[in-house]
């Protein structure tokens, strides 16, 4: 399945915005906020129903509009995405996802736009917060596994409705174990087998092949259990949040040091060059897993050219040559010549 075209109404900086692709490669040019990374947010928001860039969803919408409406056709289907801010109701940001114009869930909305993401926040995974590196994690589990996804959901409104209930007892000073004992078991079940897939994860970046970078990664797991909310019960309180599971975990990139027969963290040992590699390595097996797992994906690789040199930009441009692509970037001096002339073209100015 390809994307064929998308349609953005008071999206980010677009008003109004239309736009066709090729099956194989596009290459959006333009300058600095001329809107390229807009419409991979646009994008990227069919595919995943989020945004990889912000966490209020209404930052989507076009200063002094109320809604944003996303619309993308791909051979089967037509994806809507509908985004409000506060003022459209009940004081809060809403989100509406439909398929050929049937409202669905965000978990059911997913998977009928497979897409693999490039971009400069990427090549921070090994040097940024845990929370970006959870998101990676959870990014290409959702792409390949349904079941993932419903199990993410649950245990995410597990835990904001125990981090409540937590936040009354330290207000208060009233403990309602009951409560507490329902959602305890909800976020153990659920994390079980959250950590268990994340662990499978791992376990292929580890074993699998790597042309570009070799390096292993170790998993630090927030194992949660009856006995370690126990341990926690008085901090949790003190604290007003959960402070065990799948959403505190976390994992690191070492790289092999040869001479020494053992691993360095690559976030204190390795240099700038070494961690992009690691990253578009990891990029690389991404995108490996998901044409494995869910067949034709999207590759999209927003504006990182002028963050690679040019042995980098050509090993990444060996990875489009077998699915969709979309690229953009503000010179399209990066591309080889011979290359460029295979691909279509969408030239934005400042002024879309």
């Amino acid at each position: 399945m390809f994307l064929k075209s998308i349609s953005l109404q008071n999206f980010r900086s677009y008003k109004k915005g239309e736009f066709s692709f090729s099956q194989n490669t596009t290459l959006v040019v333009g300058p600095n906020t001329s809107g390229k990374t807009n419409l991979i947010e646009a994008i990227y928001l069919l595919s995943t129903g989020e945004s990889f860039r912000v966490e209020k969803d209404e930052s989507m919408v076009k200063f002094g509009e109320k809604l944003a409406r996303v619309t993308g056709a791909t051979e089967e289907n037509e994806l809507e995405a509908v985004v409000t801010n506060k003022d459209f109701g009940n004081g809060r940001s809403v989100k509406k996802y439909l398929v050929n114009g049937v409202s669905k869930r965000r978990a059911d909305f997913m998977g009928h736009l497979p897409c693999v993401l490039f971009s400069p926040i990427d090549l921070e995974i090994i040097t940024a917060s845990p929370g970006l590196r959870r998101k990676f994690l959870d990014h290409i589990l959702t792409e390949t596994d349904r079941d993932y996804r419903f199990l993410l959901t649950a245990y995410e409104k597990a835990l904001r409705l125990r981090n409540a209930i937590l936040h009354n007892i330290k207000e208060t000073g009233v403990r309602k174990e009951k409560e507490l004992e329902y959602w305890d078991e909800l976020l153990i079940k659920n994390g079980k087998v959250i950590t268990k897939k994340r662990e499978d994860l791992i376990g292929y970046f580890n074993t699998a092949r790597k042309d570009v970078f070799d390096f292993v990664i170790f998993y630090d797991k927030s194992i949660i259990s009856k006995e370690r909310l126990l341990q926690y019960k008085d901090a949790e309180v003190g604290a007003g949040v959960t402070l065990v599971g799948p959403h505190r975990d976390d994992f690191f990139v070492s790289m092999f040091d040869d001479t020494l027969k053992t691993t360095h963290d690559m976030r204190f040992f390795g240099s700038r060059g070494q961690q992009r590699l690691a990253v578009l390595q990891l990029k690389i097996l991404e995108l490996s897993l998901v044409k494995q797992k869910v067949g034709d994906c999207l590759l999209v690789l927003d504006d990182i050219f002028s963050e690679l040199d040019s042995g980098h930009i050509d090993l990444v441009l060996e990875m489009i040559l077998s699915q969709q692509t979309i690229i953009t970037t503000t010179h399209k001096e990066f591309i080889p010549k011979g290359l460029l002339k295979t691909m279509d073209m969408i030239e934005l100015t400042v002024d879309n």
